[in-house]
């Protein structure tokens, strides 16, 4: 892979990120200002190193390009909001769904669906249109939401499978499973709580 060619790309991917991350910030000062709340506890950003998007396509047995990087890695720029409630994240998803300048791409709900090892979260893919050398293209983004527990599961899922890069042993997927189940029971009670709070609303 030509560094001059990656490089040109990922200017791309950088241009991407920071205009979905602009939308989003006037997305949630708008609501701010409307409803005197905001569901974002925190967010991060993040572009993929050049090792890996190499793995990942050595993962996905494709041969290491330009072109297929392009085409199958659409999470080389992205973007985590994490939320105090479930219901933030429906809210955010509803609210980025009428940004006129973003464009849903494909939508992978992991909170009705987890996946089979217990990650919960709800992933967009969207597309925003920038300028580049006085081209005008569509570059893709992730936008992961998630709660506050989902994000402290992942996290640690993903320090156990960086330190058991073979296999991870069956009985810590076992628990890490039951520690979902667990956080998902929470989240679902912690909305409740806080509609008592809130006086039912």
């Amino acid at each position: 892979m030509n560094i001059d060619d990656f490089d040109s790309v990922i200017n791309k991917y950088i241009l991407a990120k920071d205009k979905v991350e602009k939308e989003l910030k006037i997305m949630m000062n708008n609501f701010i200002d409307k409803y005197n709340y905001n569901p974002i506890e925190h967010y991060k950003s993040r572009i993929k190193s050049k090792d890996s998007i190499i793995n990942k396509l050595n993962k996905k047995n494709l041969d290491v390009t330009i072109e297929n990087m392009v085409n199958n890695i659409r999470d080389i720029a992205g973007i985590r909001l994490v939320c105090s409630f479930l219901t933030d994240i429906y809210d955010i998803v509803s609210l980025i769904s009428n940004i006129p300048d973003i464009n849903i791409v494909e939508r992978k709900d992991y909170i009705s669906n987890p996946m089979e090892n217990g990650y919960t979260s709800y992933h967009l893919i969207v597309s925003v249109p920038i300028e580049y050398g006085k081209i005008k293209e569509f570059i893709n983004v992730e936008i992961q939401i998630r709660t506050v527990a989902q994000d402290f599961w992942a996290s640690l899922n993903h320090k156990i499978q960086y330190k058991h890069e073979e296999k991870i042993p069956d009985n810590i997927k076992e628990e890490m499973y039951e520690y979902s189940l667990i956080i998902n029971q929470l989240d679902k009670k912690m909305v409740n709580l806080n509609k008592v709070v809130n006086g039912g609303k």
